[in-house]
């Protein structure tokens, strides 16, 4: 009985670190495809210099396919092992734990060969203002689209300040997308009109904190580390209930209630009762009695009246 509370125990926390898994897996993937997009665009802006190489150091580690990969390959993993603890399966349970072994090698191997202080200073932001000059040409529409998105997205506008489009092109105003409300023209308006209708924060601070790491950034790294410590756990249980299965069909049948066995003593028939031993007959010379010593026997006739 207790060995049976023990397996379902087994069970049910192997199905809720599972569940974890799936949950844990498509977060990763999600936050992932987001900071993808935003270093997409961060890697156009700091094209050729040295936010390039720290901006990779610092994001490689969570957005590399590697990694990805690994979250689409635990989500199969994670099925594989609900079916193998559902059905007791020491087939699935095995390729289960191998498999979780096999992820935990090359997530750790990811995190220690990619780990890198990013070398970056504020006053390597100023190198993006060689990134402002060809602003607008048609044969660099994917910078001018990094610019607004940037732009749009961390609100802000030129590296240190908006006056940077006026000092860095032949513009007039800043592009659009530096409007706190876009529309066509907003630049152009608040220009001569209110500059307060314009970002005030340069995006040479918001490229160096997102350098150094976001929110986001940390999120994925607190869900590696949970997967990481998730999976130890689960390969742990794994193995206990591997072990208490195949001890489980090693051990022999218990009685049949409906077979006596004659070993056990509460299963065997009732014995008879004992009967006296039966007394053996007189001898024939017990019977006639000693010899006399002159050898002739005398015979005691009954008298008949």
């Amino acid at each position: 009985m207790a060995r049976e509370d023990a397996v379902k125990c087994l069970r049910c926390l192997l199905y809720a670190l599972n569940l974890l898994f799936w949950v844990m897996s498509v977060c990763v993937l999600g936050v992932a495809a987001w900071l993808r997009d935003y270093l997409n665009n961060v890697l156009t802006l700091t094209a050729d210099t040295r936010l390039e190489e720290a901006a990779i150091l610092t994001y490689s580690p969570v957005v590399h396919p590697v990694i990805i990969a690994v979250c689409c390959f635990l989500i199969i993993v994670a099925m594989v092992g609900y079916c193998g603890t559902l059905k007791d399966s020491l087939i699935l349970l095995s390729w289960y734990f191998a498999s979780l072994l096999v992820i935990f090698c090359v997530e750790l191997a990811s995190g220690v060969w990619t780990y890198e202080e990013p070398p970056v200073q504020r006053s390597d932001m100023i190198s993006l203002k060689s990134r402002m000059t060809n602003y607008g040409l048609p044969r660099y529409q994917w910078l001018t689209q990094a610019w607004n998105f940037f732009q749009t997205e961390f609100k802000c506008c030129g590296v240190i300040y908006f006056t940077d489009w006026l000092e860095m092109t032949e513009m007039e105003w800043p592009p659009d997308s530096c409007c706190a409300r876009q529309y066509p023209g907003c630049a152009r308006q608040a220009h001569h009109w209110d500059l307060s209708d314009l970002h005030q924060e340069g995006c040479g601070p918001k490229v160096y904190s997102f350098i150094r790491g976001t929110k986001q950034l940390q999120a994925l790294r607190f869900l590696g580390v949970s997967i990481g410590v998730s999976q130890i756990l689960a390969m742990t249980l794994t193995m206990t209930l591997l072990w208490a299965l195949y001890y489980h069909k090693r051990a022999p049948d218990p009685p049949d209630q409906g077979v006596a066995h004659w070993g056990d003593p509460a299963l065997a028939p009732p014995s008879r009762p004992e009967e006296p031993p039966k007394a053996d007959p007189p001898r024939l010379a017990e019977a006639w009695g000693p010899a006399p010593a002159n050898g002739h026997a005398h015979f005691e006739m009954e008298q008949f009246s």
